[in-house]
């Protein structure tokens, strides 16, 4: 890990195309505004371990019992036989 020290209105360049401005400091508060192609996410740490969990929550595979999951037909349902349909 770089670890760097910066004033206000001084930058950090990562690589050709990404640009860290420090804007502003405030006590242990430091604004910045980050310069980044468009196709470059960017995301505060804690947001992106928040969707990296949803990511693998989602991914876990579920195991369901479809028969539990459907609706219980009644006995009368059960016994009722839809009869075929014919042209006249």
């Amino acid at each position: 890990m770089l670890v760097l020290t910066r004033k206000p209105r001084q930058q950090i360049m990562i690589g050709d195309n990404i640009i860290i401005n420090v804007v502003e400091v405030q006590g242990e508060n430091v604004r910045i505004a980050i310069d980044a192609p468009r196709e470059i996410k960017i995301y505060r740490g804690e947001i992106y371990r928040a969707i990296q969990e949803e990511n693998q929550k989602a991914a876990q595979k579920l195991e369901v019992d479809l028969h539990d999951a459907l609706p219980q037909k009644s006995n009368e349902e059960q016994s009722t036989v839809a009869e075929p349909i014919t042209e006249v």
